[in-house]
């Protein structure tokens, strides 16, 4: 199984690495050049449609309709991530996947791309998504709009590249996110805590792992600065986030009528997000909230067999970023070893069901027609990243050079 598994990295790493790590993504349709120069673009149910046509299409129209494939900062932040767990395993010996040299150099461009992508003009450093996309009739956002979903996946990236590389440079750019957290995003109370913004644009402020991942920004700022502004705020997000938890465990994705499904990887955002406030902030007030969202988890959202399903009371679609996030999660959360047969079976299940054989990840599979497309940060990245944190977890004396 550990053969098939390196095989599996192996190809899907060769493939972005041919890439350049650019792509396409389930949002991107208003990239199109075509829908660009029509004066649809200015009307919001047109962007919605196109928009959603592109995401639900099992064909891939994007050639046809000049939709160019782009750096995404999460994708780009994704495959830091999984850079930096590689490194750790060529530094315990294991080379399989490349040098101690190579993967160092790998970080350091990674690095400066991650960086090079920031969007301008904020209280400091603050990444969004390479498209347009239009959220419901409410919200436009503008190609490079920050978001905190965005931001908090490149602020960990950027943090454990310093961990390996020690740029000082890196470390500062990276801490004024914290800024950005603080000044820039909008807070709601919610009893004796705080819910954030999921972007600059006011009345986005119900999304609850997006308010986690502000605190969990926040966090990092307390870690290496001792700001305690930051950290205060943090456990206000944080408060609020566990208020917001059923008494199974559960969390709704948000506090909208139309937000109140519960979902697989948004549990595990969540469940991260909590636990890197604890372990930065040294404050683990919050760990009942933690075991019984990890129970829930575990429970509710894989079978047997290891197949992944999207929400807790039924299977399909079955997104790959389910099967991803499960196993980052549980590696955060320190307790992969105790769930590693049925991390090892959602794995495999995975690969045999959704990976071809040109080593990219599929998106969905559906009932009827699934997504096969590959997209660069929705599917390969998360997918790369997930696998480099198993194959770190499971390395063993046997296994790895």
């Amino acid at each position: 199984m550990k053969s098939k598994i390196t095989s599996s990295f192996l190809n899907l790493k060769a493939y972005c690495e041919a890439e350049d790590f650019k792509g396409w993504d389930p949002y991107d349709g208003m990239n199109s050049k075509i829908f660009q120069a029509l004066p649809l673009k200015h009307w919001d149910l047109a962007r919605l449609a196109w928009i959603q046509g592109f995401k639900r299409s099992p064909i891939n129209f994007r050639k046809l309709l000049l939709v160019p494939k782009e750096h995404n900062a999460k994708g780009v932040a994704l495959f830091l991530l999984g850079y930096c767990r590689l490194y750790r395993l060529a530094e315990n010996g294991c080379e399989d996947y490349g040098t101690k040299v190579e993967i160092l150099q790998q970080i350091k461009d990674i690095t400066q791309l991650l960086l090079d992508l920031r969007s301008e003009g904020y209280s400091g450093s603050a990444w969004g998504y390479n498209f347009d996309w239009q959220a419901r009739r409410l919200f436009l956002f503008p190609k490079y709009t920050p978001t905190v979903v965005a931001t908090c996946f490149a602020v960990e990236a950027l943090i454990e590249s310093y961990e390996i590389t020690r740029d000082e440079e890196v470390l500062k750019q990276t801490l004024t996110a914290a800024n950005f957290v603080q000044n820039d995003l909008s807070r709601t109370p919610h009893g004796d805590g705080i819910i954030f913004s999921y972007s600059i644009k006011d009345g986005n402020n119900t999304v609850i792992n997006a308010s986690l991942l502000g605190a969990k920004i926040l966090s990092y700022s307390y870690k290496y600065t001792k700001n305690q502004d930051h950290a205060n705020m943090a456990k206000q997000a944080v408060l609020a986030a566990c208020l917001l938890q059923e008494e199974d465990g559960s969390w709704i994705y948000g506090l909208l009528p139309v937000q109140s499904w519960k979902d697989s990887f948004h549990t595990g955002f969540n469940l991260d997000a909590i636990e890197t406030y604890q372990k930065n902030t040294n404050d683990y007030s919050f760990q009942p909230y933690v075991d019984k969202g990890l129970s829930y988890y575990i429970a509710n959202f894989f079978e047997n067999n290891g197949m992944p399903k999207y929400y807790h009371d039924k299977t399909y679609p079955i997104d790959i970023h389910c099967p991803a996030q499960v196993i980052v999660t549980l590696s955060k959360l320190r307790v992969f070893k105790d769930h590693e047969q049925m991390m090892t079976k959602v794995l495999q299940w995975t690969i045999d069901n959704m990976q071809h054989r040109k080593g990219y990840f599929y998106y969905q599979l559906k009932q009827g027609v699934s997504s096969k497309i590959s997209y660069m940060r929705w599917s390969n990245a998360f997918m790369f990243n997930a696998m480099a944190h198993y194959l770190l977890e499971t390395k063993t004396s046997t296994h790895g050079s």
